[in-house]
């Protein structure tokens, strides 16, 4: 999940100021010793913040340390993802450390992805497939009847926390939560998409939570992934009827949302790509790719916009975004991936673009604008002959 940098520096209260110096303390620090004092710090104040919803302290903190020293920002993004994506808490007088789990389907097709609630029956279905190859014996686990867009997912870090304790002290009191799934906001009609179950486990101190960390099992992670495509995949397929689909391994949640997003960006260009030879009655050979680097400072994603040969207007456009430290002085470079994705549709020209653009957007809807072959931004629009529905499965 990319977070959006804010355009206006964020105030810096005293937390956030203190974050930044722990931050900075743990980014120079040169041996585990003084780790272990810098990570208890931060989890500490960060845990603090984030139980009490005070996200705009940590945002703020991550924004400036981002600008300003990214080797703090990185080791800080770090501490605050764990403290919200984990928690622990009392229950019977035990113990239950728990953690917040992502199961990304990373799907594409010629019909919008679908999503939203999961009826019970097919829930309980794959429940066993996560406990019998993913976690641990001892684990316990409750996953949320619902299928995610990343747009209804929780984003702040208070919100991703709140989910985890729910979820959690459902797993360990084996209890079915109350979810207000009406007020999850609508998911866009897309041809390529990630969706995410969510799930919880919980374990008391000193259990392994997933099966690969059982040592008598002897499981590395690739076995345990191969197991849960062999044996749940047809379960999952039900969740998205008239799609091709990835799975990944169920973990934890900030990871798996980045993994995701990165594996959805090939996919969403070949279906755009074949959604416009369908709807433009033509072959990838009459289209022209156009990708241009988009960023405030540096490239922070590709925008791709997409034409008929021997035309001038762009007809769609996609977003690739750049991830951590990617970046083109370092093989593979990812402009080079997008045009092996091109090449590979087998679209008849690509041109890229020298130079870096502002990230515009169109003042009426919000969308992103793509550059031309002139340089110049613009929103896509298919011809008006073209059948431009997005349909849903039935």
């Amino acid at each position: 999940m990319k977070r959006q940098r804010s355009k206006s520096p964020l105030r810096l209260t005293r937390d956030a100021e203190k974050l930044i110096s722990l931050s900075t303390g743990l980014a120079a620090s040169g041996s585990r010793a003084e780790d272990r004092y810098w990570e208890a710090a931060i989890a500490t104040l960060a845990g603090k913040l984030i139980a009490s919803g005070n996200d705009a302290a940590v945002e703020a903190a991550l924004e400036h340390t981002f600008k300003s020293n990214i080797n703090a920002h990185d080791v800080l993004i770090e501490q605050v993802e764990s403290e919200a994506e984990t928690a622990t808490v009392e229950r019977d007088g035990a113990q239950w450390e728990m953690l917040l789990l992502a199961i990304p389907l990373v799907a594409w097709s010629k019909y919008s992805v679908p999503s939203g609630p999961v009826e019970r029956e097919l829930m309980d279905s794959i429940l066993p497939h996560l406990h019998g190859h993913v976690l641990s014996s001892v684990a316990r686990a409750r996953i949320s009847p619902y299928l995610y867009s990343i747009d209804q997912m929780p984003r702040e870090f208070s919100s991703v926390r709140k989910m985890t304790v729910k979820l959690g002290e459902a797993a360990v009191s084996d209890t079915s939560p109350k979810f207000d799934f009406a007020r999850l906001p609508d998911t866009a009609s897309l041809l390529a998409d990630s969706r995410f179950l969510l799930a919880a486990v919980a374990v008391q101190p000193g259990q392994p939570m997933f099966r690969w960390q059982e040592t008598e099992e002897h499981t590395t992670r690739a076995e345990c992934l191969e197991r849960w495509i062999e044996q749940c995949r047809p379960n999952l397929a039900r969740l998205l009827p008239g799609c091709a689909f990835e799975t990944l391994l169920p973990d934890a949640y900030f990871v798996n949302c980045r993994e995701a997003d990165r594996r959805i960006r090939p996919y969403a260009i070949r279906a755009g790509v074949a959604f416009l030879e369908n709807t433009l009655k033509t072959s990838a050979s009459q289209l022209r790719a156009i990708i241009a680097g988009v960023g405030e400072e540096r490239v922070d994603e590709y925008r791709i916009a997409i034409m008929r040969r021997g035309h001038d207007e762009v007809v769609h456009g996609i977003v690739w975004p750049l991830f951590g430290r990617e970046d083109d002085d370092l093989p593979p470079a990812p402009v080079q991936e997008v045009e092996a994705v091109l090449r590979d549709c087998k679209v008849g020209e690509i041109k890229k673009l020298t130079g870096l653009f502002a990230p515009e957007f169109c003042e009426d809807c919000g969308a992103p604008l793509f550059a031309d072959a002139e340089g110049e931004m613009a929103h896509p629009e298919l011809p008006e002959e073209a059948e431009t529905a997005v349909t849903h499965y039935h």
